[in-house]
């Protein structure tokens, strides 16, 4: 199996190239040539498997330069109760009648990213191996608040790496905030832009993409690579827990081996959509993907008119991991739905550059529309989500996996579809706690971060994670804010470079 880039497809590299690489050199995602297939019969067998084989079944057909010692190495140390609260990794949950919780946030940083994050570590350092990288691997890293959390986790001290995060300022929540700026590790640095996630994730990919930049840290022995879902080693693992749970559902005797399911995904950067798309696209029986966003609804607009236009107002929400107005992961769909068109997608994200939007073709819109169905959820509806699951069904869930839950409400009311639903639940409610408690009581509540996360407990019976209620008395290492326009500068003078 080798790897393509959406912006040249003449690009051809291994999977442990791509994988340290993050980014193609001209910009491009890399994706695999081709989507390897599970049968109905394999699909069986997972199911008797634990979650890390399972995953290590599902990499086999992707990673296919790696041993399979070296893919069991990657697995077996990431995904154990080492890392995760509970011995099913991800766990699913029977909400109601035929719909159920992919509960992805047992890890340490009690976030769906882990899933991805616990592993990449691994991945990134046996594929230096792999390829004879004798350079210091610099991990860079824009997050909407999960995925620097996770990220730093990952790879805190690990050997021949080091991390840098960037956050904005105002774009993510106090429980959040606190994590990164309270991360340990020799390895690791966290900063503050003056702006939104879009600006974060910018800043990253012109530093990546910046020639100058890349021939001064290849004179110090260091290269740049991604823990973002831009990076594929950041993407198959999302594939996994959707293969995985489908077997899982067979396994239960909730569903028969070869009845089609629905999943719902709450998303801002395509990315955890994307590998639900894989999944199906490998022969996990699929009905609908339907993606759930919130009042920034760009990935809505753009599913329902074909039309993907950034320019508009950008909202700070209560479900801020998805506040985000450029979904990077769907350059990878798009490549795919125009037959790996390298031309196209330059022409589109060329346009995305410099316009802020672009339209695709009718054959496109009517393959995204046959794929998947989308809606969105405001903050006001989102509390009102989370207060509803809690009266009716004593559960409790977060601000994003509430948006999850409103969304497919308004699209099985639309469609009248009953198909059994999967819907990816992202993280745990104590991440957000000031919107879950306000959802739970009623009124928003002016008592500390901790007092907060108490009375949820108090009122759910929900188990407060360690991680988090370690939190409380850590002292806080990082505390950089910086403008927009100084990121580039700012990684140079940290590497000393």
């Amino acid at each position: 199996m080798y790897y393509n880039s959406t912006r040249n497809s003449s690009v051809k590299v291994s999977s442990a190239e791509a994988i340290t690489q993050g980014i193609s050199a001209e910009g491009g995602l890399f994706v695999p040539e081709s989507i390897p297939s599970l049968t109905l019969d394999e699909i069986s067998k997972i199911g008797d498997m634990k979650y890390a084989d399972r995953a290590a079944y599902v990499f086999s057909k992707y990673l296919t330069d790696f041993t399979e010692a070296e893919i069991h190495y990657c697995t077996d140390n990431a995904y154990s109760t080492k890392n995760f609260e509970t011995e099913s990794i991800a766990e699913l949950a029977h909400l109601f009648d035929g719909t159920y919780m992919l509960e992805l946030w047992h890890g340490p940083t009690c976030a769906f990213k882990d899933m991805a994050l616990q592993i990449l570590p691994y991945f990134l350092t046996t594929s230096a191996k792999k390829i004879n990288l004798d350079k210091k691997i610099v991990i860079l890293v824009a997050t909407s608040g999960d995925t620097g959390k996770a990220a730093l986790e990952g790879f805190k001290d690990v050997e021949g790496t080091s991390i840098m995060v960037f956050y904005p300022e105002d774009g993510v929540s106090p429980m959040q905030k606190r994590q990164m700026k309270t991360q340990e590790g020799s390895n690791v640095g966290v900063c503050a832009i003056k702006g939104n996630f879009d600006d974060c994730q910018n800043g990253v990919k012109a530093i990546f993409t910046n020639d100058d930049v890349k021939s001064a840290l290849e004179a110090k022995g260091m290269m740049f690579s991604s823990a973002n879902s831009i990076n594929w080693g950041r993407l198959v693992p999302q594939v996994v827990y959707y293969v995985s749970a489908y077997a899982e559902l067979v396994k239960d005797g909730e569903i028969n081996l070869g009845d089609k399911i629905n999943i719902v995904v709450p998303t801002g950067n395509f990315g955890n959509i994307l590998a639900a798309y894989y999944a199906k696209h490998m022969g996990i029986p699929v009905n609908k993907l339907i993606c759930a966003s919130n009042i920034n609804n760009v990935l809505t607009d753009f599913i329902n008119t074909g039309v993907y236009d950034r320019n508009r107002s950008f909202y700070a929400t209560v479900s801020p991991s998805m506040d985000i107005l450029i979904s990077s992961n769907l350059e990878r769909l798009l490549y795919l739905m125009t037959g790996r068109d390298d031309a196209q997608i330059r022409e589109w994200f060329g346009k995305l550059a410099s316009e802020g939007k672009y339209e695709v073709t009718a054959d496109v819109k009517a393959k995204l529309q046959d794929e998947f169905a989308a809606g969105f959820c405001d903050d006001e509806h989102t509390k009102q989500t989370i207060h509803m699951i809690y009266e009716k069904y004593g559960y409790t869930c977060d601000t994003h996996t509430a948006v999850a839950v409103k969304v497919y409400n308004d699209y099985k009311a639309a469609t009248g579809d009953t198909t059994k639903t999967v819907i990816a639940s992202t993280a745990s409610p104590y991440k957000f706690s000031a919107a879950v408690l306000e959802a739970l009581e009623g009124v928003a509540s002016d008592i500390d971060e901790y007092a907060k996360v108490d009375k949820i407990s108090e009122i759910s019976k929900l188990d407060i994670p360690a991680a988090l209620a370690d939190l409380k008395n850590k002292p806080e290492r990082f505390s950089d804010v910086i403008d927009k326009s100084e990121q580039k500068e700012y990684v140079l003078n940290k590497l000393g470079v």
